[in-house]
């Protein structure tokens, strides 16, 4: 592995583990055994590393959230692309956690994740328009475009909501079971527009990803 791609992956470990504001530089080259200098060939400062793991965090949600074009959509992909958030939340969960504070201390991170927030919101309609297209959704566009808006809030949120709440009882520590039920806060707005076999499976898609957070 590159030493680049090493700083990236201890970087991203550390901000997960402890909150990108608590790791600094300085940590980060300690956990790799390499000196600041070293480090600070790859990147000039913590906010570089921080717009290189978010540049990748937004590329694989995209490419995550793209629908195929040339067949309909059926449940397994309809349950994939839950599964994809779901990956993406907890591998970058320290975003989402921090994320008010990343956005206000970086002007260009800032635009760059308004302009990714668009393209989710509009790929995440597209999503649904395709569903609908498959019999798995009834739901007119106006409905599409605030289902959508809402799903952006609790993904974006979530983490946050965790870990200022206290809701579920836990000690501080976020787990991938935690994350989970905020996808059933998402099934829980869809679940009056699913048609189909979406509908049949929704007490299955329920029980996936509910009550995983008192385990």
């Amino acid at each position: 592995m590159k030493t680049r791609d090493k700083i990236l992956k201890k970087s991203l470990t550390l901000f997960n583990e402890q909150g990108e504001r608590k790791v600094s530089t300085n940590h980060i080259a300690a956990a790799l055994s390499m000196s600041p200098g070293n480090l600070y060939y790859h990147f000039r400062n913590k906010d570089e590393i921080i717009f290189e793991l978010f540049s990748r965090y937004e590329a694989e949600t995209l490419n995550m959230l793209m629908a195929p074009e040339d067949r309909h959509l059926t449940y397994a992909d309809k349950l994939g692309y839950f599964e994809g958030i779901l990956d993406n939340m907890w591998e970058y969960r320290f975003l989402h956690r921090d994320l008010e504070h990343l956005l206000g201390d970086n002007p260009s991170l800032q635009e760059r994740y308004q302009h990714f927030g668009r393209q989710v919101m509009a790929q995440g309609q597209r999503i649904y328009q395709r569903l609908a297209e498959s019999g798995l959704v009834d739901a007119d566009a106006e409905t599409v475009e605030a289902l959508i808006l809402n799903i952006w809030v609790i993904t974006t949120s979530w983490i946050s909501f965790l870990h200022t709440s206290g809701i579920f009882g836990h000690s501080g520590t976020i787990s991938r079971d935690l994350l989970k039920r905020g996808i059933y806060q998402i099934i829980q707005l869809e679940a009056p527009y699913l048609r189909g076999e979406a509908r049949e499976k929704l007490p299955e898609m329920k029980a996936r990803y509910h009550d995983l957070a008192k385990h």
